[in-house]
């Protein structure tokens, strides 16, 4: 795996949803590569920090009902 290619994937190897032989890749290039490694880390606490700064919002019950209804529709 090259560099361009974890810069394509990383929020979804940060997201855990890439499948084990891509995430193994991934692991296998940020072991060997300490740009690529610099990058992982500095996404994660970036997305650390806005976790706990960020105040999760729920939505309106009217869009709620409204959101159900249409994918019931379909």
């Amino acid at each position: 795996m090259l560099c361009d290619d974890v810069k394509r994937v990383i929020y979804f190897f940060l997201d855990d949803s890439l499948g084990d032989q891509k995430r193994s890749s991934v692991e296998i290039h940020l072991s060997n590569c300490p740009d690529c490694e610099i990058r992982v880390v500095i996404q994660r606490r970036l997305r650390g920090f806005l976790r706990k700064r960020l105040t999760p919002i729920a939505a309106p019950e009217t869009l709620r009902v409204r959101v159900v209804q249409s994918l019931r529709a379909q």
